[in-house]
């Protein structure tokens, strides 16, 4: 059996590649912010998943060493990744979600940039708004260069068009959701990861933004290419992929009926490795 906290209510996962120096801080700073926001979820026990996507650091080592005195701390290791490189958040966030035991699932970036501090408000705005999800927004705090804010703008309007996708920071990976739709996504192809709010508005879930701190990365490197050929033509051709899987989405609920009662809504069967513990 995974070591974990007894029933946690909350599940935060946070992908890492090589970010040996942010991985101590950051496991410091959840086991604080967990408390609070398990707490604003009616619960008490939460947890966290550290996906290590890949590595060539000590990054996992020195994860592991964290884990004696902290019963709510889960190290993953993804498996059959390319040499010297990760599978990517997709790829992290979808075995994250899979392994994860809370009704709600927080997800944030390693690098410190995303505030575990923001969670308990955001765990408190999804009870008073009676939302499914709270996506992150740092367009507010953020102080990119030009050639970044106008890669931000002319992505926000392919994905308005193409998607009908009002998010304004969809790249913030800091959100929280139920369960339920971490375990809808489909996370296992790449890059879709920039596509969780959209695609469980989509789902027919309810999405509402909050304004989140974004801070500066003070260790370690940024894991995202700059240039027009790295970001923005592969983000297009992702909205397109995206409309294309969307246009053929059908539903998959089903009623059981018998001749002996009424018939009775059903969800979805769970993979067995999916199903709630």
């Amino acid at each position: 059996m995974p070591r974990q906290a007894h029933d946690p209510v909350l599940s935060i996962v946070a992908p890492a590649h090589n970010e040996r120096d942010n991985v101590v801080r950051l496991v410091e700073q959840v086991g604080v912010a967990g408390v609070e926001a398990a707490r604003a979820l009616g619960g008490e026990a939460f947890e966290m998943i550290l996906v290590d996507d890949g590595s060539t650091d000590d990054t996992r080592a020195i994860a592991l060493g964290l884990v004696g005195d902290r019963p709510w701390l889960r190290i993953l290791a993804m498996q059959r990744t390319p040499p010297g490189k990760g599978n990517g958040q997709s790829a992290a966030f979808h075995a994250g979600f899979r392994a994860a035991a809370g009704r709600y699932i927080a997800v944030l970036d390693a690098d410190l940039q995303n505030d575990p501090a923001d969670l308990p408000a955001m765990a408190k705005l999804l009870i008073e708004k009676n939302a499914d999800m709270v996506q992150g927004d740092r367009s507010h705090a953020r102080r990119d260069n030009a050639v970044r804010k106008i890669g931000s703008v002319v992505g926000r309007v392919f994905r308005r068009a193409i998607l009908a996708d009002t998010i304004r920071d969809t790249g913030c990976s800091l959100r929280l959701m139920k369960r339920e739709i971490a375990l809808a996504l489909p996370l296992e192809f790449r890059g879709m990861h920039r596509f969780i709010p959209a695609t469980a508005r989509h789902l027919g879930y309810t999405v509402v933004e909050m304004p989140v701190t974004h801070r500066p990365r003070i260790a370690g490197e940024t894991k995202y290419g700059m240039g027009i050929t790295k970001r923005a033509i592969p983000g297009l051709i992702d909205c397109f992929a995206v409309r294309w899987m969307r246009n053929r989405r059908r539903p998959v609920e089903y009623l059981e009926a018998t001749p002996d009662r009424e018939t009775t809504a059903h969800e979805p069967p769970q993979p067995a490795e999916a199903q709630h513990r």
